[in-house]
């Protein structure tokens, strides 16, 4: 399969495109709609939909969505309705996209893109990859094979959910210098590295357009840091090419 259509789905926004799965490109300019107050199922399900009727496309469908993805339903939620826990995602964005949908975690969605075509392309060894956003998603890959569905955005410190202080939405909440924020960056990447012990880590989401502004301020991260290259196209690229190999049972994934 040369190409597929990738969703991602989230809190504030919900973009697609069709990718070309032999570049790891976007085939065509992403379209983008707000996600509705609230993310309820109904809701995102009627966005999902018009993004890809935008194409007029029909085929295979990749899904970014913000949740632990097991069995093409969501067991938790992150930034959107609780109402998507124990709902069936694929069956539900299939049936209003008219498409045959396959959901993943958002983070893994975009780890895949990363170690394929980006910055953990060809590196071996464990590799970590945290989307810095509304929260913090993480995918770590062990010589290339994902360990799907962690979630540890969540890791606790100081008695408290470490995304709450860390993630970008934060440092924007708090009005942080890039200073300030990058010490609490780097204290969260300090206990993550403690625990796993990674070969690389790759900081993803928006902010990682202006990795220059934060990631020479790190301290005492023992870990090689880099920015994600795909940066906002990651997700749906990653979801499309997930699809697409989910559906090949005998293809790498």
């Amino acid at each position: 399969m040369s190409s597929a259509f990738g969703l991602d789905i989230g809190g504030s926004g919900i973009k697609g495109a069709p990718v070309d799965l032999a570049k790891g490109e976007l085939a065509a300019e992403r379209v983008r709609f707000a996600t509705p107050p609230g993310a309820t199922v109904a809701d995102i399900a009627d966005i999902a939909a018009q993004v890809v009727a935008t194409f007029g496309y029909t085929g295979l469908v990749g899904a970014a969505f913000p949740a632990v993805v097991i069995d093409g339903r969501a067991r938790t939620a992150s930034n959107i309705d609780a109402g998507w826990i124990d709902t069936d995602v694929a069956g539900t964005l299939s049936e209003t996209t008219g498409c045959d949908v396959v959901p993943v975690n958002d983070a893994d969605a975009a780890g895949l893109a990363e170690m394929r075509f980006g910055a953990g392309r060809d590196v071996l060894g464990t590799v970590a990859l945290l989307t810095l956003g509304t929260g913090i998603g993480s995918a770590v890959f062990v010589d290339g094979l994902l360990l799907p569905n962690t979630e540890l955005g969540h890791l606790e410190i100081g008695g408290a959910d470490a995304e709450l202080k860390t993630a970008d939405a934060a440092r924007e909440r708090d009005d942080l210098s890039w200073e300030h924020w990058a010490r609490r960056l780097s204290k969260y990447l300090r206990h993550f590295e403690a625990l796993l012990w990674p070969d690389l880590l790759i900081l993803g989401g928006g902010v990682s357009r202006k990795a220059d502004k934060f990631v020479p301020l790190l301290e005492g991260v023992r870990t090689k840091v880099v920015a994600a290259q795909l940066q906002n196209g990651a997700g749906i690229i990653g979801a499309a090419l997930w699809a697409a190999e989910t559906r090949q049972p005998t293809a790498r994934n």
